[in-house]
This record gives C-alpha cells, sequence and structure tokens, in this order.
C-alpha cells in the first residue's frame, strides 16, 4: 500500500473506531474547546469600533489557514521522525473531529430527561441547541432534538469526514474551526452581522455538498427512496442554504413536521415547517432516528474507505 494511502487509511478507521466507543469523553481535553477560547477572545477584541466587516473576514480566514497550516506541517515533521508517531497523532485527530457517539448519546438524553420532566428535557436540550428553550412544550422539546440531530449529523460526521477525503487530516482539522466559528459568531444579530458575515459564509460553502450528500445517504439508509422528491420539494424553504437537506431528509423518514417559530439570542425567528404531518412524536422516533443516523454515518465511513483504496490503487 502506497504510503501516502496508509497515512489516510489507518487514521480514519482508527479515529473512527475510537468515536464509536469513546464518543466525547469529559475527562479529556478538546480542541474545540481550545478554538472557542481562541474565538471568544479574538471577538472581544476585534468586534468593535470601524471596520468590524473587513476585521471579521481577516479573523477567520487567519484561523482557518492557520488550524490548516498547523496540522499540516506538524504531519510533515512527525513523518520525519518515524510514520507511526504520524499515523497516531492522525488518528487522533480524526478522532476528536467526529461526534457521532457524542451526538446520539445528547439527542437521547434530550428524551430521558422528557421522561421525567418538561423543565429537565429543556434544559438537557439547551446543551445542544442555540434557541431559547425555556417555553418549550413537550413536542417542541423533541422536534427540536431531532431536528438538531439530523444537521449535526451533517455538521458533526458527514462534513468532517467528507473533508478528509478532499484535504486530509489537516483539511479536516480546518473544517472544524469553520464549523466553529459559524457557531460562535456566524448570526444575523446586532453584535455579529458584520463580524461574522465572512465565518457564516464560508461555512455554508465548506458545507454545501456535504448537507447535500448527507441527506442522499439518509434515504438510502432509510431504503425510502420516493423520499428524494419530498427533499427537493422542502430542502430549499430552510432559512440556511444546507440545513434543510439534512431536516427535510429526516421529517420525511419520520413522517413529521420540522421547523416554526424560534427564539435564538433573544430574537425570534419565524422557520418555514418542512412537512405537513404534524404527528406528536416520541421515543419510538427518536430510535428510528438514532438508526438512520448510525447507518449513514457507516455509508460515509465505508464510501471515504473505497476512496482511500482507489487512491491507492491510482498511485501504484
Amino acid at each position: 500500500m502506497d504510503i501516502t494511502v496508509l497515512y489516510l487509511l489507518v487514521p480514519l478507521i482508527l479515529g473512527w473506531i475510537a468515536d464509536l466507543i469513546l464518543g466525547d469523553p469529559p475527562y479529556l481535553p478538546h480542541p474545540i474547546v481550545g478554538f472557542g477560547k481562541i474565538i471568544s477572545w479574538g471577538e472581544k477584541i476585534l468586534n468593535k469600533g470601524k471596520y468590524r466587516l473587513l476585521k471579521g473576514a481577516l479573523f477567520a480566514i487567519i484561523l482557518i489557514i492557520s488550524s490548516f497550516s498547523i496540522i499540516y506541517f506538524l504531519l510533515q515533521w512527525t513523518s520525519c521522525i518515524h510514520p507511526y508517531i504520524t499515523i497516531t497523532l492522525s488518528a487522533i485527530i480524526v478522532f476528536y473531529c467526529l461526534a457521532g457517539k457524542t451526538l446520539i448519546n445528547e439527542v437521547r438524553q434530550v428524551f430521558v430527561a422528557l421522561d421525567s420532566s418538561v423543565e429537565e428535557g429543556r434544559e438537557q436540550l439547551g446543551r445542544i441547541v442555540g434557541r431559547n428553550t425555556s417555553e418549550l412544550s413537550p413536542q417542541q422539546i423533541r422536534t427540536a432534538a431531532l431536528e438538531t440531530l439530523s444537521e449535526n449529523l451533517s455538521d458533526g460526521v458527514i462534513a468532517p469526514l467528507f473533508w478528509f477525503m478532499i484535504l486530509g487530516v489537516p483539511g479536516m482539522f480546518a473544517y472544524k474551526m469553520i464549523n466553529t466559528l459559524d457557531s460562535m459568531i456566524g448570526y444575523k444579530n446586532e453584535r455579529y452581522k458584520d463580524f461574522g458575515c465572512w465565518a457564516a459564509r464560508i461555512d455554508d460553502v465548506a458545507n454545501y455538498i456535504p448537507a447535500r450528500l448527507t441527506a442522499f445517504l439518509m434515504i438510502l439508509a432509510s431504503g425510502q427512496i420516493h423520499l428524494f422528491a419530498f427533499v427537493r420539494k422542502y430542502a430549499n424553504q430552510h432559512l440556511s442554504p444546507n440545513s434543510g437537506y439534512p431536516e427535510s431528509a429526516l421529517a420525511g423518514i419520520l413522517n413529521c413536521r420540522f421547523g416554526g417559530t424560534h427564539t435564538y439570542l433573544d430574537k425570534i425567528v419565524v422557520k418555514p415547517y418542512i412537512g405537513e404531518q404534524d404527528k406528536i412524536l416520541d421515543s419510538s422516533d427518536m430510535a428510528t432516528a438514532i438508526m438512520i443516523n448510525k447507518r449513514t454515518e457507516l455509508l460515509m465511513f465505508l464510501f471515504v474507505v473505497c476512496y482511500c483504496l482507489t487512491l491507492d490503487i491510482i498511485l501504484r
């Protein structure tokens, strides 16, 4: 096997298996936390006065290029010492860049907490969504959790694997910086509409193909091929150019309705409905959604493995 492919395939397999087993253990330091601290520090310094759009653009671009470059040159350096060091480090980065198990656990815990009390369900949901959860009904809590499950399947699993396939481990790491920037400053409110504009647009571009690929794989995983028409009908009605694809795929699979009016950072946001069947969601829908997530992730993982093996044949 070509050494370049070895640097891709082995870390991918090890990192993916580690995420399946461990998720994000709270006792381990996580680079995303570091991303968050850097972004928060820079935002406080730069997001004031004049030229906020320009400062936000330069800030985002510098962080993304820096995150790619640091990992790229770090792996180049370790490869000069010993290939096994590079493979091990790459596997650790892959592990940290995937969020499949953690996402599923968080959504499952929302449903479990809601079975205890509405207030516990709201509190648990608040851990994984940006909207105000203080007045949500049980139905709205379950809906929000499943919307998040589908959207973050794209952001937390499929997109990192896609960028791993395109730009290797450095590309995967840089994508996580893009996604973190968007989640922290990519809002259209008064504070971030200028400073976070570029972060939001870069995230839209980075997720354009992965979001559509996620919906495609979700439908394949469900075996309901007719849902392609459902996704075509509803995906573009979402306020986001990308989130509507995985959300509409899951809404079609569950035969339910997503969307509606929510409060984000004290701002009321009216989201068009995705789907027409306003059915009462329950734990069986959560179980179905989790099964689809797992199958979709497996399909994407196998796709990337096949890509690496094909690359090996080409490079021989």
